[in-house]
């Protein structure tokens, strides 16, 4: 599966890739910094009333002093150095940086608990404390050592409990400050609060920034898709066209493209949110050390189980999938286009079951599939929810310990959610990725094919400054692609301006296939094909074909109106060539008769006129180009006797110096040709006019006989005569 092609397809948008990046960079640090913040809410917010430091902000001085007694030389050393005596004897912390902060916290608790202690039990307070050794009654040694004797009391006591017990005195200190802690803590709460908010509001224009550039990166890769394979199909000649059936191509257009462009977009928002989101809910679970760390390992390790098992069942469906697309898309399109033959052979029941059959295989297919992702969803949160369960469990017994905090335990299992969400987002796209990768093999089938028919690196377009359309065929052969015979051997004749060339022969002869040959549909096997005396290969395809003015035997209208039909050829065809065109192709008389004339409507495929009149507007089209060279691909088999009649006889006098090939089954429109030739099994079996090839031709003889009345072959001399060019 060309997986690689997706990246590839991204890539070209590099710059917004990386610009994408960044934002889930700064959301993802959004996301992962609100779950702390909850955290501190409930643990310093509510439960520590706002005292967000063991080192407070402010001391009275015997506090101070008595807190100085506890610690260590270098410890008190650090403590003085951290604050400042204030006028009224009060002690105020300096502005300090975190890890300093955090320093001070860390050596303070022990002191603070044990002051608190003794304040609460009668002992002493802090001033009486200062008194006694001050008087000599209690040491240093003799006060730290009883620090040391209280820490060894406490035993197992956690350092959470050992914090709490410190913050308790921090709050009677503020209290004895006459700090209203009601007012502390609100301020507390509505500065974290206001940081949360402002970091949502980041988080939230990151996210839609993200949203916005990934659906225009997706946007745009589907574009350039859609644009290459155009681009390829119109370069393919008819040999490439017949490896890709025209639904396949359409289902590779829309659908395939579609399928990468979703994939994208999920690319870009959530497989590289997830690396980042998870590796950083890593970090924080680490940093936590709340001991739960294989909880997320487990959910990890079910999740991979899952999907292993999903992946495992659903995707051979996933594969055929678009198979199945691609032959309902054909199904439809041949009923659709064969409405008419159906109902004339009353065959709408059979073609029924036809469409029924393939419909029933998609659907099938797709309830599969989406039964097992419609079966993944209820699974993951299964898990989750399992997990969030064994993190309460757990987190219920160290809070109980005095292990854990609640706030700890709630910024754990958002972090475990965002972990296992970001597992989970990858094994989601993991899903898409297979039939996003069957989609782009099916692309790169298209875009990887080099088209047989492609142009010279050195061309012959500028060796003449006029073209006169002088075809000519030296011993031309041609095989198609696989075939084992040649469709047509041996063929050489000469095509000159102003002469009418006429091709004819039983069905299935090569008349169609010699005349594709000219404007490069299909390279010659043997032989080679002149313009003018230059190989038809050492010219552009683009050149060649200006030259050429061609009509197919099936009469092809593009939806628009009458005016850009007949303009098709390019934008330097004027009005009065539009309608000289019309006028010789005979089809000013059907055009006047509509009420909005050259700018009626066409449907697509042209369903809304007849199919006499498409031929008289597909032969306009090629007038209206002025090309050197016309080729007729029995292109009057629609028009009656009279019309037939009028056409060649309007063509005969208004252009003079083209040349003209005929491909014919009537030989009624080709009596009056220059030059008469026969096929037979892809050779020339007569060449000539119409009356050599009656004195000469067999074969010849045998398609006049079957089409003219003897007073006809009698007279089709006469006949030539007056109907001719």
């Amino acid at each position: 599966m060309k997986l690689g092609n997706i990246f590839k397809y991204l890539w070209e948008s590099r710059g917004m890739v990386i610009g994408i990046i960044l934002l889930l960079i700064v959301q993802a640090y959004c996301d992962l910094s609100l779950p702390q913040y909850t955290s501190d809410i409930v643990d310093i917010g509510i439960q520590q009333e706002g005292v967000d430091h063991i080192a407070m902000e402010k001391m009275r001085r015997e506090t101070f002093e008595a807190v100085c007694l506890l610690l260590s030389q270098d410890q008190e050393q650090k403590l003085k150095d951290s604050y400042v005596q204030q006028e009224d004897g009060t002690y105020r912390r300096k502005k300090m940086e975190r890890d300093a902060l955090e320093e001070l916290d860390g050596f303070l608790a022990l002191p603070l608990t044990v002051l608190g202690g003794m304040e609460s039990s009668g002992q002493m307070d802090a001033a009486s404390l200062v008194e006694m050794e001050g008087a000599g009654q209690i040491t240093r040694e003799q006060l730290l050592a009883l620090s040391q004797e209280a820490k060894a009391q406490m035993g197992d006591m956690s350092e959470s409990i050992l914090k709490q017990q410190a913050v308790m005195t921090v709050q009677a200190e503020y209290e004895a400050l006459g700090w209203d802690l009601g007012d502390y803590q609100m301020a507390y709460l509505l500065k974290t609060g206001g940081k949360m908010l402002g970091i949502t509001l980041v988080m939230v224009a990151a996210a839609v920034c993200t949203g916005f550039l990934a659906s225009y990166t997706s946007a745009k890769v589907g574009r350039n898709l859609r644009n290459r394979i155009f681009r390829k199909v119109v370069s393919f000649s008819h040999g490439e066209m017949d490896q890709f059936s025209t639904a396949s191509l359409i289902t590779r257009s829309t659908n395939d493209v579609q399928q990468i462009q979703m994939v994208c977009v999920m690319l870009l928002r959530m497989v590289l949110y997830a690396p980042i989101i998870g590796i950083g809910g890593v970090v924080k679970v680490l940093n936590t050390r709340t001991g739960m760390g294989w909880i997320i390992a487990l959910a990890v390790g079910l999740i991979l189980v899952l999907v292993a098992v999903l992946v495992g069942v659903a995707m051979p469906k996933f594969q055929i999938m678009q198979t199945l697309v691609d032959r309902l898309n054909l199904v439809s399109r041949e009923i659709l286009t064969g409405i008419p033959v159906i109902r004339a052979f009353s065959r709408e029941r059979y073609e029924e079951k036809r469409f029924a059959g393939a419909n029933r295989d998609l659907m099938s297919t797709q309830l599969f599939t989406g039964r097992a992702m419609n079966f993944m969803m209820p699974a993951m949160m299964l898990i989750m929810n399992g997990i969030t369960v064994l993190i309460v469990w757990n987190g219920a017994k160290g809070i109980d310990l005095g292990n854990l905090q609640v706030g700890d335990m709630m910024a754990f299992m958002t972090y475990t959610m965002q972990i296992v969400m970001a597992f989970l987002m990858i094994t989601m796209i993991s899903i898409m990725l297979p039939r996003a990768g069957v989609a782009a093999k099916r692309i790169e089938e298209v875009l990887e094919v080099e088209p047989a028919i492609r142009d010279k690196e050195q061309v012959k377009d500028k060796e003449r400054d006029h073209w006169d359309g002088v075809v000519r065929f030296e011993d031309v052969s041609f095989q198609y692609p696989g075939a084992d015979e040649n469709a047509i051997e041996h063929i050489s004749f000469t095509a000159e301006p102003g002469k009418t060339t006429a091709v004819i022969g039983s069905t299935g002869c090569g008349k169609s296939t010699l005349l594709h040959l000219i404007p490069r549909f299909y390279d010659v096997t043997q032989g080679r094909i002149t313009m003018d005396g230059i190989d038809i290969r050492d010219l552009s395809q683009q050149k060649l074909r200006s030259l050429i003015g061609f009509v197919p035997q099936k009469g092809v209208l593009f939806s628009g109106d009458i005016a850009s039909n007949i303009k098709f050829g390019g934008a330097f065809i004027t009005e009065e060539q539009m309608r000289e065109a019309a006028q010789i192709a005979q089809a000013m008389e059907f055009i006047q008769q509509k009420e909005e004339q050259f700018e009626s409507a066409i449907s697509q495929g042209g369903t809304n006129v007849s199919g006499g009149q498409k031929q008289r507007l597909s032969i306009a089209r090629a007038i209206a180009k002025q090309p050197k060279v016309f080729l007729f691909d029995d292109s009057f088999s629609a028009l009656d006797y009279k019309t037939d009649a009028m056409l060649r006889r309007a063509l005969h006098e208004e252009i003079s110096d083209a040349a003209v090939i005929i491909v014919a089954q009537r030989i009624s429109t080709i009596l009056h040709a220059d030059q008469i030739m026969v096929l037979e099994d892809g050779k020339i079996a007569g060449m000539g006019t119409h009356e050599e090839l009656l004195k000469n031709c067999g074969t010849y003889q045998e398609i006049a006989r079957s089409q003219l009345s003897e007073a006809e072959l009698a007279g089709s001399r006469e006949y030539a005569g007056k109907g001719g060019m």
